[in-house]
């Protein structure tokens, strides 16, 4: 193909722009993704900041007072217990440390690479905490969550917990001639002989005609990289720039912190002039009815009614924990504690 015509046909790669925000935009099956990125000063005894908390409101935190957020957490940054029912999080933490505790009774600190895949279900209890170990340096934390949706016939089923180690997920270095390199890591959805761990068994990934994909680009300044097509028609394919400089899309410019839902059954070359990382989220939209309320998401209203019932009268399990800022100890090591009480150090 000569390079006048590769550009006719890259012209109209991009269908859609939109600038990211606090909150980045998502379409279906996707329902919710946040870029959580803190830079927390040196811990406490209490593995909390050590400075003062006097200004920040304090179980509703999200201003990023000094570049830094405590969330829902009061001396504990994070995520205090809180139910869900009816989708799935996706949580991918790059820098620091996240303990998880649930009603199901499993535990676990991972980071540093590696991934958290919660099946909600039916309902589920769980907290997230970002302890903060090092009392002598700032102690950085960057994570994804993402909410991945459930059609109607798994909204109810099981829930499941499942960590995806770092050392288990796949990547794929690509070095240009001029030494430049650019990585993918592939949390879900396989890329050519790049194959991630499985995702949870009742997730919308689980089936491979939903095509679902949670990819992380990481490029050099002068580094590219080609996507496949996509083989589904209906797939979406949306892209975002949410660090360094801008991309490039074929011949189309993305800015940095603005994303793009760009064709999905056309080979895709990202490139960037400068360092650049960009979030792709892909997959068959699920294109049922989507009713929220808070941490609830099903088809209808009756549902809803139905999930508040529920947790109102069960729980969802309980909380089985003494607290309500659960943290693991002061040694950083990763592990998984699974439901049934097995013990799993990262790898």
């Amino acid at each position: 193909m000569s390079p006048r015509s590769y550009a006719r046909r890259v012209a109209d790669l991009v269908v859609q722009r939109f600038e990211l925000g606090f909150q980045w935009p998502t379409i279906d099956p996707f329902l919710f993704c946040v870029h959580h990125d803190d830079a927390y000063p040196p811990a406490n005894d209490s593995f909390g900041p050590d400075v003062s908390l006097a200004e920040r409101d304090l179980g509703q935190d999200f201003e990023g007072i000094d570049g830094w957020r405590m969330y829902h957490g009061h001396d504990v940054p994070g995520f205090p217990p809180h139910p869900h029912r009816g989708f799935e999080t996706v949580t991918y933490v790059r820098q620091g440390l996240v303990d998880h505790a649930d009603s199901l009774g499993a535990q676990a600190r991972f980071g540093r690479g590696d991934v958290q895949w919660l099946t909600a279900g039916s309902g589920i209890v769980h907290s997230e905490m970002f302890p903060l170990l090092d009392p002598d340096d700032d102690n950085p934390l960057e994570l994804f969550q993402i909410w991945l949706n459930l059609p109607a016939e798994d909204k109810l089923a099981d829930p499941y917990f499942a960590i995806l180690w770092d050392a288990d997920i796949p990547r794929r270095v690509v070095t240009g001639a001029d030494g430049t390199r650019a990585e993918i890591t592939v949390i879900a959805g396989a890329l050519d002989h790049l194959v991630p761990p499985s995702p949870p068994p009742s997730s919308w990934a689980s089936h491979p005609d939903t095509e679902v994909a949670i990819w992380h680009l990481h490029l050099d300044g002068g580094a590219s990289l080609v996507l496949p097509p996509c083989r589904g028609e209906a797939t979406v394919r949306t892209l975002y720039a949410f660090e360094g400089g801008d991309v490039h899309i074929g011949d189309e410019p993305l800015g940095a912190g603005t994303g793009a839902v760009v064709r999905s059954d056309a080979e895709l070359e990202v490139s960037a002039d400068e360092p650049a990382e960009v979030l792709v989220l892909q997959g068959r939209p699920i294109s049922q009815p989507v009713t929220q309320h808070g941490p609830f998401v099903m088809n209808d209203d009756a549902g809803i009614e139905q999930a508040i019932a529920d947790y109102r009268a069960t729980g969802f399990g309980g909380w089985p924990w003494r607290s309500e800022e659960p943290v693991h100890g002061h040694n950083p090591s990763r592990f998984a504690r699974r439901p049934d009480g097995a013990l799993e150090d990262a790898p």
